[in-house]
Formats: structure tokens, C-alpha cells, sequence
């Protein structure tokens, strides 16, 4: 059983693919998973609690209270327990509704306190699917980390044909294995992530540095703690809280820390993900005290910093898979092609500033994967976490390559 030891809540909504839940939650279960039904007072109109508590097990949630005995279902501990929220089918209402934190329902409520993964599988008729203000809503929902799986084409309920249909049971059955064997695949592995800007102290006010959030660095880090790797996490000054127990973050201010501290990890490490955005200069000299307006200009002398990621491709063994990043602003390919080869890479994060939704301080991106042989994968914009998820995927087929080479 491939789901065995798994908490799962399962979402259903008042759709007439309805009654695909009940189905879904069968194969859940007899993959091992605990499944814990939340329905929408909607979802009732289409399937009863009472299949799909007898599917499950447990009583199905649907109300705040219990007008019998005035028990109630915590919201917060469901949200808590979960290892995944699935929620199948999900209508254009709900969808709304989980975009803008209207929180009318268990089941919304119950997303809005959710610390883990959440999928969603809409299902409605093709005009309400390609709607603009439902596909600004599930883009809202991708921006969150959400992943959603997307309808199929066929027969509607309405007697049109188009996209719209919720996926197949079976389907959504397996991205939800998928989700959970990905998990797996780095367990007692480790890795080396770099993050966020570095700041090049001119005086003890002021510094050079550039506009890098670290939200790029700290997803790709969540993911592959998430796939079971122990992760040391090298942060550029940041504001980002993570509570994952698999990483270990390092503060740094500058480049040579973050330099020092690199060269000291990466040794005793599986691979490296290079994304922290390392300041190309620093001052020549840095002034103890503040420097004061004059009436001439002010010259500040520049010097090289340490390329890390070239230095560790230099010493890199053949088991160890390094990824670096580029941001470019023109001849995108190019400039990260040559990147790729001069620093010895397996393979480089392309970023291009020209494509709006991608680059500094945004919670998307788009990005182009290049390995060392040319091959070029283009993603579509997506949540930063998506593309965390997509990154390590890659990761992890590097480092079967180089277990099967052995």
C-alpha cells in the first residue's frame, strides 16, 4: 500500500462530480491512507455524508457543530493533522472562495489552517472554467503554492464538449502517490542551498546589494527537505521564517562569509543548488565611520568577489550534482550556456528579467533548464514552490543518472 501512514482531507464540493469522490476516496483508502472527508453543505446535495463516512471510516465534517450534542470539528487541528489537502471536486465557488480567504464553511476554513500541500481539481462547465475571473482565481491559488490538477476535456454536464471535466479518480490517485514517493528520494542525502542577496558594506550605514528576496532559495531548500534530504542552508539577509526540522540555516552578510562557509559545506555534501544572487563586487576599503556629504563626488573602489559557484565546480567529484542560476537581461541563452560550461555545472536555472512574473521580490517565476548537453526545458509561470518542485525533480534524475554510471 503506497499511502500507508498518510493523513489526508479530502474535499468534496457541490458539483456533480460528486459522486468521482467517492471513488477517489476508495482508492485512497486501500492505498493506506487515513482520509479525514470535509464536505460543503452543497457537496451533501449531490452524495451523502453517509457514503462517504462508510468509505472512509470516520464520521464525514461538514458543520462547525453538532446540533445534537454540540461537539464541534476544530478547523485548526484538522488543518494541522493533514499531511495533504485534496480537495476533488472543487467548483468555481470554492475556488473563489479559497483565493480570497472567504471563510463561510469547514472546509475553507480548514484550508486557510493548513501547514501542508494542497492540490485542487476543479471541475465546472467549460465556460465557467476559461472564464477570466476563474482562471485569475486558480492563478492566485498557484501563486500560494497550490498545485492544481487540471481538468480534462470531454462530455459535460451541461451537454457541451470542452474542457472542464474533473480528472479521473485513478489520476488524481496517482499525483497524490506521486506527491508522497517523491518525498522519498533524497532520504539521507545533503544538500548545500545558497539564498537571498549579499550585502557589500561600504560604511557602517550603508552597503552594496541588489533586490533578491531569497523566496526562490528557501523554496528550493523546503523542497528538498521535503524530499527527505538534510539541508544546509546558506541565507544572504532575508525575512523569511522556516520551521522545517531538515534545515539547518547559516545567516551570512557577504559574499566572502557566504564564500567561507560554502567551500567549508560542500565537500561533505551531495550536491549544491547555487541561487543566492552573491554580489559580483565589493569595496575596495570599507570607512569605520559614516561618510559624509561633500560638495566633490565620491568615488568607491570596486574589487572582484569570490565566484563561488565556479570554485566549487572546480572541485566538484563525480557524484555530486551542482545547479547554478542566471539572471540575465539579454542574450539570455547564451550568457547561460557559457555560464553552464566555465563553471562546470550539471545544470543552470535560467531566469530572463524580460519575462514579466519572473526575477526579484515576486512570488512566481518562469524559468529555462540547460544541462550539459544543450537540453532546454521551458516552464510555464509559475508558483516559486512549483518551480522549487520541478528543480528537484530534476535534481534527483542527476543524481540516478550518476548512481547508474557507477
Amino acid at each position: 500500500m503506497r499511502l500507508t501512514g498518510k493523513h489526508i482531507v479530502l474535499g468534496v464540493t457541490g458539483s456533480i462530480a460528486a459522486y468521482k469522490a467517492a471513488i477517489l476516496l476508495r482508492g485512497l483508502v486501500k492505498e493506506g491512507a487515513e482520509v479525514q472527508v470535509v464536505m460543503t453543505p452543497a457537496a451533501k446535495e449531490f452524495i451523502t455524508p453517509v457514503t462517504m463516512s462508510a468509505l472512509s471510516g470516520k464520521p464525514v465534517a461538514s458543520e462547525f457543530f453538532s446540533a445534537n450534542d454540540g461537539s464541534w470539528y476544530s478547523h485548526v487541528d484538522m488543518g494541522q493533522w493533514a499531511d495533504l489537502i485534496l480537495i476533488a471536486p472543487a467548483t468555481a465557488a470554492t475556488i473563489g472562495k479559497m483565493a480570497h480567504g472567504v471563510c463561510d464553511n469547514l472546509l475553507i476554513t480548514t484550508y486557510l489552517s493548513a501547514k501542508c500541500q494542497v492540490m485542487i481539481a476543479p471541475a465546472m462547465d467549460l465556460d465557467m472554467f476559461r472564464h477570466p475571473a476563474n482562471l485569475s482565481n486558480l492563478e492566485i491559488l498557484r501563486s500560494f503554492g497550490n498545485l492544481i490538477i487540471e481538468p480534462a476535456e470531454g462530455e459535460l454536464a451541461s451537454g457541451l464538449y470542452g474542457k472542464g471535466r474533473m480528472e479521473e479518480p485513478e489520476n488524481i490517485l496517482e499525483e497524490v502517490v506521486h506527491f508522497f514517493n517523491q518525498k522519498k528520494k533524497l532520504l539521507n542525502r545533503h544538500f548545500l542551498v545558497t539564498a537571498g542577496p549579499t550585502h557589500e558594506k561600504i560604511d557602517p550605514v550603508r552597503f552594496i546589494g541588489n533586490y533578491s528576496s531569497g523566496k526562490m532559495g528557501y523554496a528550493i531548500a523546503n523542497a528538498l527537505a521535503d524530499s527527505g534530504a538534510k539541508v544546509s542552508l546558506v541565507s544572504g539577509p532575508v525575512h523569511i521564517k522556516i520551521t522545517n526540522p531538515n534545515i539547518t540555516i547559516i545567516q551570512v552578510e557577504s559574499a566572502s562569509e557566504m564564500h567561507e562557509l560554502c567551500l567549508r559545506i560542500f565537500p561533505e555534501a551531495d550536491g549544491a543548488v547555487m541561487c543566492a544572487a552573491v554580489a559580483d563586487f565589493t569595496p575596495l576599503s570599507y570607512s569605520g565611520s559614516k561618510l559624509k556629504r561633500g560638495k566633490d563626488e565620491l568615488t568607491i573602489q570596486l574589487k572582484p568577489t569570490n565566484d563561488i559557484a565556479e570554485e566549487l565546480g572546480r572541485i566538484k567529484t563525480g557524484k555530486q550534482v551542482l545547479v547554478g542560476f542566471a539572471l540575465e537581461t539579454n542574450d539570455e541563452l547564451a550568457n547561460a550556456w557559457s555560464k553552464l560550461k566555465r563553471k562546470n555545472l550539471d545544470f543552470i536555472v535560467l531566469n530572463s528579467m524580460n519575462d514579466p512574473g519572473a526575477g526579484f521580490a515576486v512570488d512566481t517565476n518562469k524559468i529555462t533548464l540547460i544541462d550539459m548537453d544543450n537540453n532546454q526545458t521551458v516552464s510555464e509561470l509559475k508558483s516559486k514552490k512549483e518551480v522549487a518542485v520541478d528543480i528537484v525533480s530534476r535534481i534527483i534524475l542527476e543524481m540516478e543518472r550518476k548512481t547508474s554510471q557507477k
